[in-house]
């Protein structure tokens, strides 16, 4: 069965969100080519704390179809902006401590371009696209938090059983 990004990179049906694994070398392998020397990659991993307090796992949820408009609108501006290809995946759906939550893969010419691009994407996902992440802690709390706005608390559930 192919995952839903091997579709980004065939031309059809383009999506940026995916409840898979996600494989950076899927992304990388979409945007090398012989013109492109350089090859730029973020990968954002599923930590185990936040904001002083021990993380168990965490589940992103989001508005599909705007999520997958404001990304598709991040990687063309990135390739406007430089003369790179973008490759980007965001997961969504419980994670656990060392998933990978998104990644970004970036191939220009030279690695300058690369490297500002790569930084562009990822902050630019981070601040205007609409995923949000549920974070459950040890205590037994969760806490939705906008990943839009760092440490931003949407509000806090009641205490989970264990």
């Amino acid at each position: 069965m192919k995952s839903p990004c091997f579709r980004l990179w065939q031309g059809a049906d383009v999506t940026f969100l995916t409840t898979a694994p996600i494989q950076l070398q899927l992304l990388t392998d979409a945007v090398t080519a012989p013109e492109r020397g350089a090859v730029a990659s973020f990968l954002g991993v599923v930590r185990d704390h936040h904001d002083g307090r021990n993380v168990l796992a965490l589940t992103y949820s989001c508005y599909h179809p705007m999520a997958e408009a404001v990304s598709r609108d991040i990687a063309s501006e990135a390739e406007i902006r430089w003369p790179v290809k973008v490759a980007l995946l965001h997961r969504v759906g419980a994670l656990v401590i060392g998933d990978v939550a998104v990644a970004v893969a970036v191939a220009g010419s030279h690695r300058d371009e690369a490297f500002l691009a790569c930084r562009y994407v990822i902050e630019e996902l981070k601040g205007r696209v609409p995923i949000w992440k549920r974070e459950t802690y040890a205590d037994g709390t969760v806490h939705w938090v906008d990943p839009t706005s760092p440490g931003a608390e949407l509000r806090e559930a009641e205490v989970v059983d264990r």
